[in-house]
């Protein structure tokens, strides 16, 4: 209901308004009353009803100075000016200050019904058009996060050229002029116990941040993983950098017990054309979270003590937590298949002197193959799958003199193509699924990425990777060119009101089913029809 704030002078008058008005008959809530206009104001301030209705006599402050206020602080309040003198003055100036009604004294109950009827229907067309609004901004936003994706997917790997990359900056309104950048890899997941709404919050809290700053540029870097590229001068990079930790710190600090995260940070660099020198250094970092798990911000200086420890010379002097195949698993479970070579330096890291040891290096390829089968076994896999070329790996790592950095190497390779194999068919599974509740729900104004997602057991922001890379497109952009295929039928082959065919199609306002037909068509679904009828 919308609220209504009452402010009359004299008593019987604004107890007559109150107590004879059906508001809620009229879709208001009475949410508060006042006798003069400096008693209102501060609560007002605090009730932020969505009319005020307002005498223009009145002692201490007057209803048009009230108004005055009013509007400055909540220029989207609706204001009724009631007024027992019939005088063009005071008109002019309501009309000046935007006042949305003037009513003379005595206000029947009809006159006051039909004023408020008209503001409620002002109301929510403001309303309804802000959640358009809104949708076109989220809708714009996720397109341009999926191509952000590719964009960065290409510079980081080295595959354009200076010129390119400016080129496509330029394509997608990026500017990426700086003196100084830097990259941010961040991984963030919800551990159990943690409810899917909990961490959404959590998640977009830090998101927005880097969304708001124009000094960073949010993407996505694979399912689990995204990239903020930092940008600006020199002297400013190690404070741009403080406060991006700073901000995953104040999120996620106290949240451990409910929520992963890790931060790598690379190094400085002058040059786009360096960034992927930039982004192989963080990637490199970014691998040790699954080594040193309680260290969330990964650097080259954060790990330069660990760097810096000699590997073992003997078996005495390993650190056998360091050995732990839970770390395999987990990176098998949650890493990505170009972290392999990065991960399996980090893994060996401590123990290179004494991989020596014949008896050494046994344990170390027996933990490997232990970690690797449980693994698989713990996500379904078919022993027939594995079993062959695991012995086929050993066998060569025998017969060959293979070292046990390109065995390791090796084994994970096999266990993550088995994974992603496993994963793409249960994915599809759930792809088929999805799309199947999309075709059936698309002519529903309620559809939504989230309820799809809940509808196939995903997290919403999981499920919106997943279909954007299996679909080449977003959720949006796949739902939305449904709905314009749907509708450019209904406009060919029959004479229904545009109205009822953006109903029929999924769109609540007939508006705003206009400005997306447009904007995929080129032309309006009036101009549509008029064109396939000749």
């Amino acid at each position: 209901m919308l609220k209504v704030f009452l402010v009359e002078d004299e008593s019987v008058i604004r107890e007559g308004l109150r107590d004879n008005i059906p508001w809620e008959q009229y879709g208001f809530s009475l949410a508060g009353e006042a006798g003069d206009g400096e008693m209102a104001l501060p609560l007002i301030r605090k009730l932020k009803p969505d009319v005020l209705i307002t005498d223009i006599k009145m002692p201490f402050m007057d209803g048009l100075s009230l108004s005055e206020i009013v509007k400055e602080e909540f220029p989207k309040m609706r204001i009724i000016i009631i007024s027992g003198y019939d005088d063009f003055d005071y008109a002019r100036q309501a009309i000046r200050l935007g006042i949305d009604q003037y009513l003379l004294k005595p206000v029947t109950r009809m006159t006051m019904r039909k004023s408020l009827m008209e503001l409620k229907e002002k109301i929510e067309q403001d309303m309804e058009q802000q959640d358009y609004q809104v949708q076109y901004q989220e809708e714009l936003q996720e397109f341009e996060q999926f191509s952000l994706r590719g964009f960065f997917e290409k510079m980081l790997d080295g595959r354009l050229s200076a010129k390119e990359i400016y080129e496509k900056a330029a394509e997608l309104s990026l500017d990426l002029t700086a003196p100084c950048y830097n990259l941010l890899l961040f991984t963030i997941y919800e551990k159990e116990g943690a409810s899917k709404e909990w961490y959404a919050r959590k998640q977009e809290e830090v998101f927005h941040y880097f969304l708001r700053h124009p000094r960073y540029i949010l993407f996505r870097l694979n399912v689990s993983s995204y990239g903020v590229l930092v940008k600006g001068e020199k002297e400013q990079m190690g404070l741009l950098v403080a406060n991006s930790l700073e901000c995953f710190e104040k999120a996620f600090g106290q949240e451990e017990q409910r929520i992963g995260w890790y931060v790598a940070v690379g190094p400085e660099v002058e040059r786009l054309s360096m960034l992927p020198q930039c982004y192989k250094e963080a990637n490199h970092c970014f691998a040790y979270r699954f080594i040193l798990p309680d260290r969330h911000v990964l650097s080259a200086d954060s790990l330069a003590g660990y760097l810096a420890a000699p590997g073992g010379e003997s078996l005495g002097s390993v650190d056998f937590m360091q050995m732990d195949p839970e770390i395999i698993r987990d990176f098998l479970s949650r890493g990505a298949e170009e972290e392999i070579h990065d991960f399996v330096e980090s893994y060996l890291h401590g123990v290179q002197n004494a991989l020596h040891s014949w008896m050494f290096r046994s344990y170390v390829v027996l933990n490997i193959r232990f970690a690797v089968v449980s693994f698989l076994e713990s996500i379904g896999a078919d022993q027939a799958e594995y079993q062959d070329e695991i012995g086929a790996a050993v066998n060569r790592m025998h017969d060959e003199g293979t070292d046990v950095f390109l065995y390791f190497i090796n084994m994970l390779k096999l266990a993550m193509r088995i994974r992603n194999r496993i994963n793409s068919y249960q994915g599809g599974k759930m792809l088929k699924k999805a799309l199947e509740y999309i075709d059936e729900n698309y002519g529903s104004d309620e559809l939504s990425l989230s309820a799809v997602a809940e509808q196939v057991g995903m997290s919403a922001n999981y499920f919106s990777a997943i279909f954007s890379q299996n679909m080449q497109k977003t959720f949006i952009e796949y739902v939305t060119d449904k709905r314009i295929e749907k509708a450019k039928k209904l406009l060919r082959q029959t004479d229904r009101p545009l109205g009822e065919i953006a109903k029929a199609v999924g769109y609540k306002d007939a508006h705003y089913f206009g400005f997306v037909f447009k904007k995929l068509q080129g032309c309006s679904p009036r101009e549509y029809r008029a064109e396939k009828r000749r």
